[in-house]
């Protein structure tokens, strides 16, 4: 399965929040390139970056910073957080990102994921399923939007998605496993290639995820792990990379 090392970008620096929170921000890097060159060292095939800023405003803040990394590595890029608009789409297209991930876009402006869509391939969009207690997330996870996953899944079925990227924010940074019930629920639900985000932390976990490749998950994203040692990216990625 693939292995996405992720690179969350608030005012510039490379952080790790707790569920989401804005008020629990670990600082781990001041220049998130340093990152990204790290993980392509560990051979990294995939980053997975997000402008928490852009994610919380809808605007994004820290687009230089990831042409930045871009530019800086040779490796696949998809990028989250605030890509509201046709015109941020175009600039992150333009500047080589081979993903863009929706959020909030894809619950009030779901036309532009399709547009993106028909635009650009499947293969170049990814609409992230933020969930708390069943209810879809949006703004950085700051708002409910009252729509159930159900629901949510149902609408990006119609319109061709290919890709979701599933988060259970009360697991998100508290090294406490995935939500495997909650995966299963995606994987179910229609022909998705579902990437795994939020609590995995061990290689046990991992193994448990991979039993699901079969049924379409395409990998898993790691953070608070790789930057606290509980995981090493290049020993994770020698046992389960593609």
């Amino acid at each position: 399965m693939n292995i996405y090392p992720a690179i969350d970008i608030r005012g510039g620096r490379c952080v790790r929040l707790i569920q989401g929170d804005f008020s629990q921000e670990t600082v781990y890097l001041e220049d998130p390139t340093v990152a990204a060159k790290q993980w392509q060292n560990q051979g990294a095939k995939w980053i997975h970056v997000v402008d928490l800023d852009g994610a919380k405003s809808g605007i994004s803040g820290n687009i230089d910073v990831i042409k930045k990394i871009c530019e800086t590595v040779n490796v696949n890029i998809q990028v989250g957080g605030g890509i509201r608009d046709a015109n941020t789409v175009s600039n992150y297209m333009n500047s080589g990102i081979d993903r863009i991930i929706f959020g909030s876009s894809a619950v009030k402006d779901i036309t532009l994921v399709k547009d993106t869509i028909y635009k650009y391939g499947t293969d170049k969009v990814a609409v992230g399923v933020d969930t708390r207690q069943n209810e879809i997330a949006i703004h950085g996870w700051t708002k409910a939007s009252g729509i159930l996953i159900e629901e949510m899944l149902n609408k990006l079925k119609v319109i061709g998605v290919k890709t979701i990227i599933f988060t259970d924010i009360s697991r998100d940074g508290m090294m406490k496993g995935p939500n495997v019930s909650g995966i299963e629920k995606v994987l179910n639900f229609a022909d998705f290639s579902v990437i795994a985000s939020g609590g995995i932390s061990s290689m046990e976990d991992l193994k448990q995820l991979a039993q699901y490749e079969e049924n379409g998950l395409d990998g898993a994203i790691i953070g608070k792990a790789l930057y606290n040692g509980a995981l090493d990216l290049k020993a994770v990625l020698e046992r389960f990379s593609i």
